[in-house]
């Protein structure tokens, strides 16, 4: 018998970081070996996304998994039971069609994606090869090549804080660091002193979803005044060391082109929403905006990315939700030059990868990407690194499901260096630096 064969698919209800249940799926294999793996879940979430089943009624505030944990101890184990575990795309087929509809909302995305990550894990077992290694040779990607560069949140806002700062996410990229440990260790300069300046300040409310602070700004630009000061009392140089990116979240606080800003008290229309934010790019160091303008704002996000595509990476995450066909339309749409994955927006591994391979073939930029509400997996790093995505989002430097990830990464990069005696370089694929209007 093949020691590939899968012996059993079981489920347990275990908690994310907003104490709510989520999915664990165990893969075991007929000779023992065995892939684990958690689904995340998002707040801002885009509307045509895969779809969490949710049991809904009192039981844990409407949020239960029972409904989704006995999908994968009885449909898909049954389904599962004997297949190769190697055969990735079979797989997911597999758990494509037992769903049988177009946004996995029978079965539920936290079950077929927790499922999907696992019988990855287990094929890696297999192998003995942690999952970055075993998905390069077998997974179509490039592990082992670099490392992607962290794009990490300082201040929370939007969905992630209640509301409290209407851009979601004021992030920092190290663009000027010369490995994953150093990306890293500027960063922690950075948040520490971000802490600093809003507690002296009287502007530290909290912690948002992701780790990152809970702001309170009388204005959303303060959130770059303040990540400008943060950078230069890291000893950085904002834009030369380390940039600026943005998640908007748009679709947050907008619909039908017309877009109302709670903290600036204003009320825009598409193109005066793209101004403003060409106005902050014009005079701050950003290298990215992610969602800048709504989900069903096709038309005012090509407008915007000519404006700002030759010198910004423009980020689709509620536009395009992991969608291979979706990033081929934005493509001849000229809306964004990049796009964000996040498995658990497409169902399957197998989706997501399209997705990715996708934008490679289009020339659009890739983020790999975790959720607002997250656990202890770290299956996104090991997919960064073993498909060779050029750029890791997963929250803040802090809180345990965060971290867990950025260490991941140190290992990961770790291993690579001691096997090859080099420092696995980073590569972001942004903007060159000379193209940036604040330099």
């Amino acid at each position: 018998m093949s020691k590939n064969i899968i012996k059993r698919v079981h489920a347990r209800r275990v908690w994310d970081s907003r104490g709510r249940p989520t999915i664990e799926v165990d893969v075991t294999l007929r000779y023992g070996a065995m892939g684990r793996a958690i689904a995340p879940a998002g707040a801002s979430t885009g509307a045509a996304e895969a779809v969490e089943l949710r049991d809904g009624g009192a039981s844990q505030g409407g949020y239960d998994v029972l409904g989704a944990l006995g999908a994968v101890n009885d449909e898909i184990n049954t389904a599962l039971k004997g297949m190769d575990v190697r055969d990735q795309a079979a797989i997911d087929r597999m758990l494509i069609e037992l769903d049988g509809t177009e946004n996995k909302s029978r079965l539920g995305a936290n079950a077929l994606i927790a499922t999907s990550m696992a019988v990855a894990h287990a094929a890696a077992a297999a192998e003995k090869l942690p999952l970055w290694q075993y998905l390069g040779p077998f997974g179509g990607g490039s592990a082992g090549e670099q490392l992607p560069l962290p794009e990490i949140q300082i201040l929370g806002g939007g969905a992630h804080a209640a509301g409290r700062v209407d851009v979601q996410d004021f992030m920092v990229i190290a663009v000027g660091a010369d490995s994953f440990a150093q990306a890293l260790d500027w960063t922690a300069d950075v948040y520490r002193a971000a802490g600093s300046l809003l507690a002296d300040s009287g502007r530290l409310q909290g912690v948002a979803d992701e780790g990152g602070f809970w702001p309170a700004f009388h204005s959303n630009e303060e959130g770059l005044e303040i990540l400008c000061r943060a950078i230069e009392a890291a000893g950085r140089t904002p834009g030369q060391d380390i940039a600026i990116s943005l998640d908007i979240a748009a679709s947050e606080f907008g619909a039908d082109g017309r877009y109302r800003m709670v903290l600036d008290d204003r009320e825009l229309d598409s193109d005066g929403l793209s101004g403003l934010l060409v106005d902050w790019v014009e005079r701050y160091p950003i290298v990215s905006i992610e969602d800048p303008l709504g989900e069903d704002d096709p038309e005012g996000l090509a407008r915007f990315t000519w404006a700002v595509g030759k010198r910004v990476q423009v980020v689709g995450d509620d536009f395009l939700v992991t969608n291979a066909d979706k990033v081929l339309d934005a493509a001849k749409r000229k809306a964004c030059n990049a796009v964000l994955i996040k498995p658990n927006q497409a169902g399957t591994l197998s989706e997501t990868k399209a997705s990715f391979d996708a934008a490679n073939d289009i020339g659009f930029g890739a983020i790999i990407s975790a959720r607002s509400g997250e656990t202890e997996d770290a299956t996104i790093v090991h997919l960064g690194v073993g498909w060779g995505v050029k750029q890791l989002k997963v929250g803040s430097f802090a809180r345990s499901e965060r971290m867990v990830k950025w260490n991941e990464g140190l290992r990961i990069a770790e291993a690579i260096s001691s096997a090859s005696g080099d420092d696995l370089p980073l590569d972001g694929t942004l903007p060159p630096r000379d193209a940036f209007p604040w330099k």
